[in-house]
Parts: structure tokens; sequence; C-alpha cells
């Protein structure tokens, strides 16, 4: 078991079990709304993630991660939700780039 907290969403909590799922399919699970636009294939960048804590809990880098990391368009601290698992609690958030424009963000700067 595991929990992801969301700190850009008003501190939501997700507890998992399954720790074979991607973060994204966590998503899912808890209807949480996360930008994606390949369909969770790495395809792209639009479901990252930017880690506030608990990196030691994260999978490794995939291919796709890599691919992104050496092209610039991912960064220190930023995981495709796609393509990741975790092994244990993590703190996350939406980047600013990829927010939702009908979800309420906790950090949002406007009502």
């Amino acid at each position: 078991m595991a929990k992801i907290e969301i700190d850009n969403l008003f501190n939501k909590v997700l507890v998992v079990t399954d720790l074979s799922k991607t973060l994204l399919q966590h998503f899912h699970d808890h209807r949480v709304d996360w930008m994606q636009s390949c369909g969770g294939k790495g395809r792209c960048t639009t479901c990252k993630v930017i880690i506030r804590s608990g990196s030691r809990h994260f999978s490794q880098l995939t291919e796709a991660e890599q691919k992104y990391i050496d092209q610039r368009a991912l960064a220190r601290g930023e995981r495709l939700s796609c393509q990741v698992r975790i092994g244990g609690d993590v703190v996350i958030s939406a980047p600013s780039v990829y927010k939702l424009p009908h979800v309420k963000y906790s950090d949002d700067q406007s009502d």
C-alpha cells in the first residue's frame, strides 16, 4: 500500500494497493482528471508530474522518459505519470503548463 498526495489539488490523497500500476492508472482509478494526450503510451510529455517528495519510491527511468530528458522536455524532478510506478508514499503536483482548465488547483492565483 502507498499514498499519492497531490499537493496542488488541495493535498488530495490517493491510497493505492496495486503497485504494479502507473501513476496515470491510479489517477484514472480514483477519478482524478490528469492531462494526457497520447493515451498513456509515453509518446508525449503532457502527463508529467513534479516530484515534491518521495523520489526514492519512484521506479527507474524508462526509455521514453530518458528520451525526453535528453531532449530537455523532461526536467530533473519530473516524471511521466504514464510510465512511472511507485513503491511507497509520494507527494507530487501538476505542472502549471498542463493544468486542466476545468479543474480547480490550490496553487492557482486567480479564482
